[in-house]
Order: structure tokens, then C-alpha cells, then sequence
């Protein structure tokens, strides 16, 4: 038998509490077959470092074909393997490769492509913008597994933490592919359409990111014995089919890359006390993985 007391207690008790909502990680988890789209061969670049460091890019023929171009002569011709080295690790910034001596002579065909990699007409086709703003004044969203930023008369990558750009010195330079960066801190969105962005990490860019800072000015290393040599660099479609890497992109236009969204954006989870209500759009990274 309840006692009186007890009885009035329990009826104040608050109901069993309802199962937390799923987190990004267990929506993208828990995302369907259909949900993924291949990452083709064509567009993966494999890049090896001296210390066991791999580096795995995928490519963006569609943003910077000029570039891109460039960046497989560039690699089948073996001109990174016989001249380039890591060069600078900047805090917060980017770490970034390439001839220490800046005189190697390029492969036929490898040229400058002014404004190729900075912009493109329009808005690219399947583009969801985000309802969130942006501070460099586009509307920002995702296309076909990409993070795009637009004004409706042109269409641009954003400079989001993993993406690759392409190294330049002053306009009206615009760099040939030879010199290439990774961005490893805080998105630096004012290099948006300054700086022709070619791809983007999908593995491995931890390797480079916890190198030590190079001490001379803008983390360039102070001395040739810190520069840190690439040894290897292929191209996914060159491999035999049993070597190739194979990686999938969560569809930009599914329902879970929608609830991905709107778990990142407002974030759910017991950690937090206050959700957000809104995200940058290098917090929201187009979800990648190996391909089961």
C-alpha cells in the first residue's frame, strides 16, 4: 500500500524522459544507401610526405578544371616527387607545399590560368541554400557534396578548414598548381575568390596539421632541414582498380544531409544547455567516408 505522502510525490514525479534526439554523427551514421554518391577515381589525388603522412584530396574539376589540369601534369609527369616539399606551417592558417627553391622549370602545358578556381557563373544546379547568414554577405549552401557560397550571378568554394588552394604570388598571378596549401585553422573567408581553391581533404589532414609551426615570417620554416619532402603522388584513376581509395559524399539534396544540418546547426545533445539556432558554413562540412 502507497502511503498519502508518498502517493503525492510520486504524482509530482516528471515522466520517464523521451529518448534524446539522434546527434550529426548518428543521422550521417544512419544514413541510407541511397543517401551517398561515389567520389569518382578521376578526382582523388593521393599525396605521401616524408614521415609516413598521407594526404588524400578529392579534386574539383568542376570549380577549377584549369587548375586541375595543371595538378595532373603536374603529378604524371613526377614534378612534385622530384621538387616539392612542405615549406610552411602557419598557427591558425594554412600549411603549404611546393619547390623550396622556386626554380624548377614546369612540365609542357602547366601555365598560369588567371581567375580559373575564383568564381564561376550563376548558381551551381541542385545548390540548397542555408537559411542561416553569412558574414561575408553571399547566400551560402551546399551542391553535389560541395560547401558553396553565391550571389546568384556567380558561384564560389568557401575557404572552409580541409579545403586546397592553389599558393600565388601578387595579382595579376594566379599561381600554376605547382604550389598548393591546406587551410588548418579558422575558415579564412577573405580569401574567397582572391585565391583559386582546387579540392578539398578527405583523409589525413591531421598529418600535416600537427607539424611544428615554421618559425620564419607567415610559418615559413626558417631552414631547408625542416622542409618536409612529398615522395609520392598519384592520382586515384592511375591506380589498379584493387588499390584505388573509394570514398562517398552524403547528397547534398537528401533528407539526411537536411537533418544533418539541422542537428549541427542546432545542436541537441545532452552537452547542450542553449542550442545555437545557426551555423558557418565551414560548421557544416559536407559528411564523407570511406565506401563500405
Amino acid at each position: 500500500m502507497v502511503r498519502p505522502a508518498l502517493a503525492a510525490l510520486l504524482a509530482l514525479s516528471p515522466p520517464a524522459a523521451a529518448a534524446a534526439p539522434p546527434s550529426p554523427a548518428e543521422i550521417v551514421a544512419a544514413a541510407p544507401a541511397e543517401a551517398w554518391q561515389a567520389i569518382p577515381a578521376e578526382e582523388l589525388l593521393i599525396l605521401a610526405f616524408a614521415g609516413g603522412r598521407q594526404l588524400i584530396v578529392q579534386l574539383a574539376p568542376e570549380f577549377a578544371p584549369a587548375h586541375v589540369a595543371n595538378i595532373r601534369r603536374l603529378v604524371r609527369d613526377g614534378w612534385y616527387v622530384r621538387h616539392a616539399a612542405i615549406v610552411r606551417v602557419q598557427e591558425n592558417y594554412v600549411v603549404q607545399w611546393g619547390d623550396p627553391t622556386g626554380k624548377a622549370p614546369l612540365p609542357a602545358g602547366v601555365a598560369p590560368w588567371p581567375g580559373d578556381g575564383y568564381e564561376r557563373p550563376g548558381t551551381p544546379a541542385g545548390f540548397v541554400a542555408l537559411p542561416f547568414a553569412d558574414a561575408y554577405g553571399a547566400t551560402v549552401g551546399h551542391a553535389e557534396g560541395w560547401a558553396i557560397a553565391t550571389d546568384g550571378a556567380a558561384h564560389w568554394l568557401p575557404h572552409c578548414p580541409g579545403m586546397v588552394g592553389v599558393g600565388r604570388d601578387m595579382p595579376p598571378d594566379t599561381g600554376t598548381g605547382a604550389e598548393l596549401y591546406l587551410v588548418i585553422g579558422h575558415g579564412p573567408r577573405h580569401l574567397d575568390r582572391n585565391i583559386a581553391l582546387v579540392g578539398r581533404v578527405l583523409e589525413g589532414s591531421e598529418a600535416l596539421s600537427s607539424l611544428p609551426r615554421g618559425t620564419g615570417a607567415l610559418g615559413f620554416h626558417a631552414s631547408a632541414d625542416q622542409h618536409v619532402k612529398l615522395v609520392s603522388a598519384r592520382l586515384g584513376a592511375d591506380l589498379p582498380e584493387a588499390e584505388r581509395p573509394r570514398f562517398e559524399v552524403l547528397r547534398s539534396d537528401s533528407p539526411a544531409f537536411a537533418a544533418y544540418v539541422d542537428a549541427r546547426a542546432s545542436r541537441r545533445d545532452a552537452f547542450f544547455v542553449r542550442p545555437a539556432g545557426g551555423a558557418d558554413i565551414f560548421n557544416l562540412p559536407p559528411p564523407t567516408r570511406r565506401r563500405p
